[in-house]
């Protein structure tokens, strides 16, 4: 971490000098002297910075000296522009992704911590003549001076903001939150700008944390197809920005593009990571739109998602890499224009509301139900609060989780799946066991004698506890995706339609209502034995379910390696899919409750 701290201070260094160096030399002479002192000293500091003994740093240091021979020759502005830009560039590209603000403070909070803390030198406007300033030296920026602006990146107003700057005024603002930080950056950054009412979408896609590390001048000369005016406009009124980077699509054509670039420097588990992050916090929360328009270019984008990840952690498979990463990202541009220019309709919206309650829901109903009958039907009514705690705990914890996530801190698509699959393997393992028991149980006569001697004195003895942790990690492993599914399927529907997606989801509720009430009405009447007998098996398929979930999770957070099978079996609702791991995981389930059927009969035969 200190080394990139030193690469960031280089980064802050050289776009420093890069921005200010022309007003201190023109034509080669000295029309600022305490400015071209400053360009000296910096300059020295960036040779020192990059003065370490290895062959990376050591090629960086060539080019701060050929900076600082530049300034100490007073050469033109634009070649100590172009050194200063070679060396924020080679620095960038060996930083890792910066945590970004998911959104920016209103604007009339940025303009108040604006006044608050930077009006006194840079002066209401921005315009560098606070009340203070006459006796600064060098004097505070004018942040409405174009020309300097178009030079100037977010990420070097962030630094000069979080970091201050040295031998002058501009002092270290640690009492300020990142987010405010990054919102006085954006303010500043785009005072010299005018914002356009017809900007509507930028014509080119770019990832935020592009936007942060480049000057507009970087911009408009090395993205094609940005337009000049986008990005002044952009600069301006930022929350476009905000708008585009929050739809998963452009998460995943963001991530991608790290991944990318994170193999051609051989870092090749970050571009794994980033890959993984592409499908997690991206494409996945859109697949159900997507799916309702185009089955087989979901399937496809999902089968090539699974292949980049697999080719990004291979350093022999550049040029497998390269076509299939040109396939991928038209195949998400398709994607996003079908999302864009079709909506859809009201039915299926209410359709794809009312799958999604029933294909996250069921199963942790299920399991529920399962608890509060046995606990019933052993007579054990005072037990059912363990089980009624354990599930409503978890819904409240389910949502507090996804507005933590929203507000305070970031969870990650792959932190949010090793979560859910190490759940779903706890649930699993449990419903295994508990399925084996109640299979024990089976004979009448062995029930009751068991009821007699042991069910009081175990259940009293810490089992009862047991019961909420399972009945938690059932209903807490959905909640959170739930959530998650829900809000991105309101950002398919205008507000006219959210109607339909409420109607689906009470149709959900109540349709997993009358399940749960045929299931307890039916299972309340039968003979113990049958009851055992029946709910086993339905424990048992639950399990073998969860099982293939929890490996499914677990190798999309790239937890576990995917081996694929040489045919395409793919049955979500009973969590098969087609890989070895997952098959080898569920048919381990299978054959070990078939070896204990076999044990049991045997043994009951003798």
């Amino acid at each position: 971490m200190e080394e990139f701290s030193q690469h960031r201070q280089i980064i802050q260094l050289a776009e420093y000098v890069g921005v200010d160096y022309e007003s201190a030399i023109k034509d080669g002479q000295i029309i600022n002297d305490d400015e071209y002192q400053e360009m000296l000293e910096f300059s020295k500091l960036i040779v020192e910075k990059t003065s370490i003994n290895n062959n990376y740093m050591r090629s960086l240091n060539e080019k701060a000296l050929a900076l600082q021979t530049a300034i100490s020759t007073k050469q033109n502005a634009n070649i100590v522009r172009k050194i200063t830009s070679e060396l924020r560039i080679s620095l960038l590209a060996m930083m890792p992704e910066l945590p970004l603000p998911k959104r920016l403070t209103s604007k009339e909070a940025t303009f108040s911590l604006f006044e608050n803390n930077c009006a006194s030198c840079h002066g209401i406007s921005g315009q560098g003549n606070g009340v203070l300033a006459s006796g600064l030296e060098p004097a505070p920026t004018d942040f409405t001076d174009k020309t300097r602006a178009e030079n100037r990146s977010l990420l070097g107003l962030f630094d000069a903001i979080s970091n201050g700057l040295d031998d002058t005024a501009m002092p270290a603002f640690t009492q300020l939150k990142e987010q405010q930080k990054w919102s006085l950056a954006f303010y500043v950054g785009g005072l010299a700008f005018k914002s356009s009412s017809e900007l509507t979408k930028p014509s080119q896609s770019i990832s935020l944390q592009n936007w942060i590390n480049y000057s507009p001048l970087k911009l408009s000369t090395e993205t094609d197809g940005l337009k000049k005016n986008e990005i002044e406009g952009l600069r301006a009124d930022p929350k476009l920005l905000f708008t585009n980077q929050s739809s998963p699509l452009a998460i995943t054509k963001t991530q991608l593009a790290a991944a990318s670039i994170a193999y051609k420097n051989e870092e090749y588990e970050k571009a794994k990571t980033l890959a993984v992050s592409a499908y997690l916090d991206g494409f996945e929360l859109i697949e159900n739109s997507l799916d309702a328009r185009d089955t087989n270019l979901r399937k496809s984008i999902e089968g090539n998602l699974i292949k980049l990840r697999q080719a990004l952690s291979n350093a022999q498979q550049v040029n497998q890499l390269e076509s299939l990463m040109e396939v991928t990202v038209r195949q998400l541009n398709n994607a996003e224009e079908l999302l864009i220019e079709t909506t859809l309709s009201n039915e299926a919206l209410f359709t794809a509301s009312l799958v999604i309650l029933l294909r996250e829901g069921l199963e942790a109903l299920l399991v529920v139900l399962a608890l509060i009958t046995v606990l019933i039907r052993t007579k054990r009514h005072d037990a059912l609060k363990y089980v009624h705690f354990g599930w409503l705990s978890a819904l409240l914890a389910g949502f507090a989780t996804w507005a933590v996530a929203q507000s305070m801190i970031s969870i990650s698509g792959a932190s949010r799946e090793v979560m859910e699959g190490i759940a779903a393997m706890l649930a699993a393992v449990m419903l295994f066991y508990v399925g084996i028991w109640m299979h024990s149980k089976t004979n009448a006569e062995h029930w009751q004698a068991y009821i007699q001697k042991h069910i009081n004195t175990q259940l009293e003895a810490g089992t009862l506890w047991g019961l909420t942790v399972l009945s938690f990690i059932a209903v807490y492993r959905e909640v959170f995706e739930t959530v998650l599914f829900y809000q991105s399927l309101l950002t398919q529907a205008s507000t006219t339609q959210y109607s339909f997606v409420i109607g689906g989801f009470l149709f959900g509720i109540a349709v997993l209502s009358i399940i749960a009430w045929g299931m307890f009405k039916y299972s309340v009447k039968l003979p113990i034995a049958r009851f055992f007998s029946t709910t086993t098996y339905l424990l048992l398929v639950l399990s073998f379910i969860l099982m293939g979930k929890s490996i499914s999770a677990l190798q999309e957070a790239g937890v576990i390696g995917i081996s694929p099978l040489p045919i395409t079996v793919e049955i979500d609702w009973i969590g098969v899919g087609s890989t070895w791991q997952g098959i080898i995981a569920q048919l381990t389930i299978l054959i070990l409750f078939s070896l204990y059927m076999y044990r049991s009969r045997n043994h009951k035969a003798s």
